[in-house]
């Protein structure tokens, strides 16, 4: 059984202009809706074998809350530079190359691809994930490389807004 969390980056910054999209930060609602979505998490019994992120700052910094919640590691986040900017079939190929010893992950990235993503393994249609919102899925396999919707169980869909 393999457990792949779907995380979307937390709200970003459009304050400072001058910065690339890469390197815009996570504004207040963002730090604080990261933080939050770590404690739902937590108290669901999530902690990841596995946190891979996009390496653009708001996708990093709302892995990095949402692990210190969860008590993972900072210095365990994989960063992929693939996920930026990657395409649902991508996301895929990044999640398939995990080591069989995770027996769960999660990826945080970036919308649309995300919401592709879970939509293309989900049994279940996924609306779209807003910022900080994840998706759980369970998948009936021994190997990474094996998950698809033909052995994908739902678990849930979560988002900040459930908690206002």
């Amino acid at each position: 059984m393999k457990t792949l969390y779907i995380l979307r980056h937390a709200k970003s910054s459009w304050e400072f202009e001058e910065l690339s999209d890469h390197d815009r930060p996570l504004n207040k609602r963002g730090r604080n809706d990261a933080s939050l979505m770590g404690r739902e998490l937590s108290s669901r019994g999530v902690l990841p074998s596995l946190i891979v992120s996009s390496p653009a700052v708001r996708a990093i910094s709302t892995a990095t809350l949402i692990g210190k919640e969860l008590g993972y590691d900072p210095d365990d986040i994989v960063i992929d530079e693939r996920i930026y900017g990657a395409d649902k079939n991508l996301l895929l190929e990044v999640v398939q190359e995990t080591p069989v010893e995770a027996e769960s992950m999660m990826i945080i990235g970036h919308n649309d691809a995300l919401t592709e993503f879970a939509n293309m393994l989900s049994s279940e249609v996924v609306g779209i994930i807003p910022t900080a919102g994840v998706v759980a899925l369970n998948f009936d396999c021994e190997s990474w490389y094996e998950i698809s919707r033909d052995n994908a169980e739902f678990l849930f869909f979560d988002f900040p807004k459930n908690y206002e």
